[in-house]
């Protein structure tokens, strides 16, 4: 399988990692000694089941390496258009690939054993979008104090993974419905919103589950999902403040003195 990391985030005055980025992309912010981009490269590189990778917002610059053949796409302004430049890129490099993997460039504590768990696990069934969501106990045993942020479904909390399969076909085929998808990103209950009041309710009662989240998912939006409760907290601890920047760094540097 492909994989495609977005890398095209650069951190604007307000944002809380404006201070460290000082206008450059975030994806390279030092982490234990290299790139934190750099990081999930490895990670990509070292997986069994990952063929080639495209890297959407950087270019030959940037400096990065990888054991696996490696593309560049210049950014395109925002996170859906990079993602659909990038799925393109993918379909041009492979035309036969039905999936692609995506990763987030600022997930740095995946290994190449995740990568390969996610898509041995989504390719288990036949879905169009394969989502991973991380318990709330998994997350906060693994990374204590990382405050993510949290949906509560029925008799569990769950919060979202940044390393995801999806068919190359709802990524070009279903404009409209990324670009509102994008609008509502950091907001879970605006993401039930968007795919239909009663799963709002749902959610807001707390009676639905994992997979009735899923089944609601597949029917607003018109193509097979499957919600897949994660064991490994990597795929969900971004970094999208100082002090998640500040943990990470900390547990890849324990790595590297291993």
């Amino acid at each position: 399988m492909d994989a495609l990391v977005t890398a095209g985030g650069i951190p604007e005055p307000g944002d809380p990692l404006y201070e460290y980025t000082q206008g450059q992309s975030k994806s390279l912010l030092d982490m234990a000694g290299k790139p934190m981009v750099q990081w999930v490269l490895d990670a990509l590189g070292g997986a069994k089941l990952v063929d080639r990778i495209v890297i959407v917002g950087l270019d030959e610059s940037s400096g990065l390496t990888c054991a696996k053949p490696l593309a560049y796409v210049p950014n395109q302004g925002g996170m859906i258009a990079n993602i659909r430049a990038g799925t393109e890129k993918i379909q041009e490099l492979n035309p036969e690939g039905e999936y692609i993997l995506i990763a987030a460039s600022d997930i740095p504590t995946i290994t190449p054993e995740i990568v390969d768990w996610a898509i041995e696990t989504a390719l288990e069934s036949n879905h169009a979008m394969y989502y991973n969501a991380i318990e709330r106990s998994v997350m906060e045993a693994r990374f204590p104090g990382s405050n993510r942020t949290y949906t509560s479904l029925k008799g569990i909390q769950v919060a979202g993974g940044d390393l995801n399969v999806l068919a190359s076909w709802t990524v070009v085929a279903q404009e409209g419905l990324w670009d509102r998808l994008q609008a509502v990103r950091k907001n879970p209950l605006k993401q039930a919103a968007l795919v239909g009041i009663d799963t709002l309710l749902m959610i807001l009662f707390r009676i639905v589950d994992l997979d009735g989240a899923a089944r609601q998912a597949t029917k607003r939006l018109g193509f097979p999902c499957r919600a897949i409760l994660c064991p490994h907290a990597e795929i969900g601890m971004d970094v999208d403040k100082p002090h998640q920047l500040e943990l990470l760094r900390a547990d890849l540097a324990q790595r590297n003195s291993a």
